[in-house]
């Protein structure tokens, strides 16, 4: 893994507010620009930022894990029980400078390794249709499309993976 580290982080520190911040900003700025030509409205990015405490990344049933490169935080991955043999996977993001690294692959791994402790044998999630490096990763690392297991407004594609 060469200077790569992950690790559990509580959901409510400040490295993970700072690391949801950036990830936030850049999924809510790239479906603006896509929809509306502009970046998001500064007061509608407070509200995205402040709507998802992350909660369902506590103990007993989620964790969150923060990636490091040489000891900096760079990236996140959230995994949650949705019933006892089901994990979901959330706030999958590696800062932008830091992509083509191979970060993504240790946080999948890094996940799919947490959703087995909880005890899920399926890992599924949710992405948008322009995030295509998400949907490319995925399929790189045997996550297959299949039905949706949520309504969530912005999910244009589903993906599931046997652990």
């Amino acid at each position: 893994m060469g200077y790569w580290t992950i690790a559990p982080e509580p959901f409510d520190s400040a490295v993970v507010a700072a690391l949801w911040r950036d990830y936030y900003t850049e999924v809510s700025d790239r479906w603006h620009w896509l929809h509306d030509g502009c970046s998001t409205a500064p007061d509608e990015l407070e509200r995205g930022i402040a709507g998802s405490s992350g909660a369902e990344f506590g103990s007993p049933g989620g964790v969150l894990l923060v990636l490091c490169y040489a000891g900096e935080p760079v990236g996140t991955v959230g995994v949650h029980l949705l019933d006892a043999a089901t994990a979901e996977l959330n706030r999958v993001f590696l800062r932008v400078d830091m992509r083509g690294r191979g970060g993504g692959a240790v946080l999948l791994a890094a996940a799919e390794d947490a959703a087995r402790t909880l005890g899920a044998g399926r890992i599924v999630l949710d992405t948008r249709h322009d995030l295509v490096e998400a949907r490319a990763l995925y399929a790189r690392h045997g996550y297959a499309e299949s039905e949706p297991h949520n309504n969530g407004p912005y999910a244009d594609h589903w993906f599931s993976k046997v652990l």
